[in-house]
């Protein structure tokens, strides 16, 4: 029974949010350190840990330091404030890019050398080698440059956010006076300059090698006198800028919330306050300290970095033609029934494309069907549902979200077809989505120039749900078609995030969606929906509803059990929900890719409940969430996880599953998940995660091999 004397608000049972990110982004890291991870696949775990911690400290980082500005004194769920989340961020990061910089400077590119991959560093380099880098530099790197003084009568400049650049002290010869510039390493240009065939030739080693190149910024350095004609170089030193890039759109005061959002896009690159600056422990103080003071940086957010910077540009080394140092490319199998589908593509001479569509859509009249990327494929099955759609010439309407696109995305061609087919086409765009405003803007406006309707959401919400809603005329009705999902409409990361979407006729999924595109483009104040759970309306109190009646199930003698992924659980009515079933003794798995806020294995609080991290060679996106309910079992998928910015400041959309198959499939991937000891990671209750591996005699279980031989066995 619950002990009514415990506090659940009580800071002693919940992890930091900002801590438990760092948390995850060190599993990652394992990925990179990891000897059965494959050589090419941990410099893509290296790059990714890099470019994971650039948006952290944009946006995350960036948020604490604007509310120490404000003076903000609140206390987190875990009793943290602002400026000690500051200090706890740097002292667990410190020794985490001190591990992931001194395994890539000397365990990757020692290894790299092993398969003929050689990143070399300029006084390595004979004489023809030098001879072709000076004058790729005269030719191609120096028209580009521009150094910019510092000294009374030149301010101190202003520097894009992520920008590298060289800090160059130089001597004046006539007056004696040392004056400080800086250099911006121009991102028009590869950071990795590649030597030709002829040219890679290294000491000692008789073969050829595969690739030979060089950071762009060593070539700069060494031939920086072209720069300052008649003045002394004395040193010369690398640095990396990161800058507050959050937006801060006043929605509710923009007329035009489009313009709005360029506005703020241009002031990105250059506005935010800085954050952190990345310099080489070589650099002198005194260089140091002017660009703290040119910056308003302190001393805290100063990292030295022994190595490269700029670690998320091995991206292009990891890209290299090692096929037997990637992972096997996977390529996502076409479902049944969807497989009919490509044979009737194929003979098309023989099937006109009404007959292909009637086809498609009785297909989907026949049973709910569920598709799971990258498993499966995503051009075969979510994105033939809106082309079939778009060409049919009984579809009436098309509505749908678009949160992250690719730009060249056959879906944004399916919709402009459509419209120009004279169907009624709605896209609800999110100007907001982080990182991908400018993108979003460009697409928006092709649509609009191709007759789509392009609407911008909801002022004060992201519009972050994955929905699709297709009404078709059919003899003398009309029916409603819908796709709902758990990931973006995007092929490319199709590819590589794993997603669970549903694809159904069902009426009152149907009539859901058509109330919920009225709520987003309209008036509508719907505050009920049939069986959708929808955020910021009625998700989160259904969700603890159901944590709840499983507590009441256990406490009557039942078997009370919650099985839940997503990527993050932060929101604290939702965990002290969970801590009160499990209280009641409640069997609770939750399987968090990310941040998870709530503490397991506490003694009278959360020994029932056991938390689990998958990482892998893809990408846990998918959210599903189980409710045993005394047998009668309730399963649901869709966008929203369980934090707060999901549950009451953006449109989200959960579908229950209640198709049998479809039912038993979704267990089967999370016990799958369950029973992982290779890809896995389990949370203990003082904050750390502990990587299940197989005991003596134990088959070892990775979530995503076997995942991938089921879809091809089907």
């Amino acid at each position: 029974m619950k002990d009514q004397t415990i506090n659940l608000n009580e800071p002693e049972y919940y992890f930091n949010r900002e801590l438990s990110w760092l948390e995850f982004n060190y599993r990652v890291l394992q990925e990179a350190l990891n000897e059965k991870t494959l050589l090419l696949e941990r410099l893509k775990f290296t790059a990714i840990f890099s470019a994971n911690l650039d948006e952290f400290f944009m946006v995350r980082v960036a948020a604490l330091k604007r509310q120490i500005e404000a003076e903000v004194t609140k206390l987190t769920p875990d009793g943290r404030t602002p400026v000690q989340q500051i200090y706890d961020i740097n002292s667990h990061l410190r020794p985490l890019i001190k591990q992931l910089v001194e395994n890539f400077e000397y365990k990757l590119k020692q290894e790299l050398i092993t398969h003929g991959v050689y990143l070399v560093n300029f006084v390595d380099l004979n004489e023809k080698q030098r001879d072709y880098l000076h004058q790729y530099f005269d030719s191609t790197i120096f028209p580009v440059l521009t150094p910019l003084a510092v000294d009374p009568s030149h301010p101190f400049p202003h520097m894009s956010n992520l920008s590298l650049n060289l800090a160059v002290l130089v001597k004046n010869p006539d007056t004696g006076a040392e004056l400080f510039a800086r250099v911006k390493v121009p991102k028009t240009l590869p950071r990795f300059i590649t030597f030709p065939p002829e040219l890679r030739k290294v000491h000692n080693c008789d073969e050829l090698p595969l690739w030979v190149g060089i950071p762009i910024e060593q070539v700069m350095s060494h031939y920086l006198e072209a720069l300052f004609p008649g003045m002394n170089v004395q040193e010369c030193h690398n640095f990396r800028l990161t800058r507050d890039a959050d937006l801060g759109v006043q929605e509710d005061e923009a007329d035009d919330l489009l313009l709005a959002i360029q506005q703020e896009l241009r002031k990105r690159r250059f506005a935010g306050s800085a954050v952190r600056l990345e310099i080489h422990p070589s650099m002198a103080d005194n260089i140091k300290q002017m660009l703290m003071e040119g910056l308003d940086l302190e001393e805290i957010d100063v990292y030295e970095i022994d190595g490269l910077l700029g670690l998320n540009h091995l991206f292009d080394l990891a890209s290299l033609p090692l096929p037997e140092l990637k992972d096997t490319p996977w390529n996502g199998i076409v479902p049944p029934p969807f497989d009919q589908f490509q044979e009737l593509e194929m003979a098309k001479e023989n099937e006109d494309d009404n007959t292909i569509s009637d086809k498609f859509f009785a297909m989907i009249r026949k049973s709910d069907l569920m598709v799971h990327h990258p498993y499966h494929s995503f051009s075969s099955t979510v994105q033939q549902f809106i082309t079939q759609a778009a060409h049919d010439p009984h579809v009436m309407a098309i509505k749908m979200t678009l949160y992250r696109t690719s730009g060249d995305s056959p879906i944004l061609k399916a919709l402009i077809d459509a419209a120009e087919n004279g169907k009624q086409v709605i896209a609800l765009v999110e100007l907001k989505a982080r990182f991908d405003e400018e993108n979003n803007i460009i697409w928006a406006r092709k649509l609009e120039n191709a007759g789509v309707h392009v609407v911008y959401g909801i002022v004060g919400l992201k519009t972050h749900t994955k929905i699709i809603l297709v009404v078709r005329k059919e003899k003398d009705q009309i029916r409603r078609y819908v796709h709902i999902g758990t990931g973006n409409y995007n092929p490319k990361t199709a590819r590589l995030y794993t997603d669970i979407g549903l694809i159904s006729c069902r009426e009152d999924l149907g009539a859901d969606l058509t109330d919920l595109f009225n709520f987003l483009t309209g008036y509508s104040k719907q505050k009920a929906f049939r069986k959708l759970l929808v955020a910021p309306v009625t998700m989160r109190d259904r969700m603890i509803a159901m944590i709840e009646r499983e507590a009441e199930h256990s406490r009557d003698g039942g078997s009370g059990r919650i099985i839940a992924k997503m990527n993050s659980v932060v929101d604290v009515p939702v965990i002290q929900a969970l801590y009160r079933a499990s209280q009641a003794g409640v069997k609770i798995d939750l399987i968090v890719r990310g941040i998870c806020s709530l503490r397991p294995s506490i003694e009278g609080i959360s020994e029932n409940i056991r938390v689990i991290s998958i990482i892998g060679r893809f990408l846990e996106h998918s959210r599903i969430f189980y409710f045993h309910n005394n047998g009668e079992e309730e399963i649901y998928v869709g966008s929203a996880d369980w934090m707060g910015r999901n549950l009451s400041r953006r449109v989200e959309a959960i579908t229950p599953i209640e198709e049998p198959k479809l039912i038993k499939q979704l267990q089967e991937i999370l016990q799958i998940m369950l029973s992982d000891n290779r890809q896995s990671w389990e949370l203990k209750s003082d904050g750390s995660y502990v990587k299940r591996i197989p005991v003596e005699g134990e088959e070892e279980v990775s979530t995503h091999e076997i995942l991938m031989k089921m879809a091809k066995q089907h």
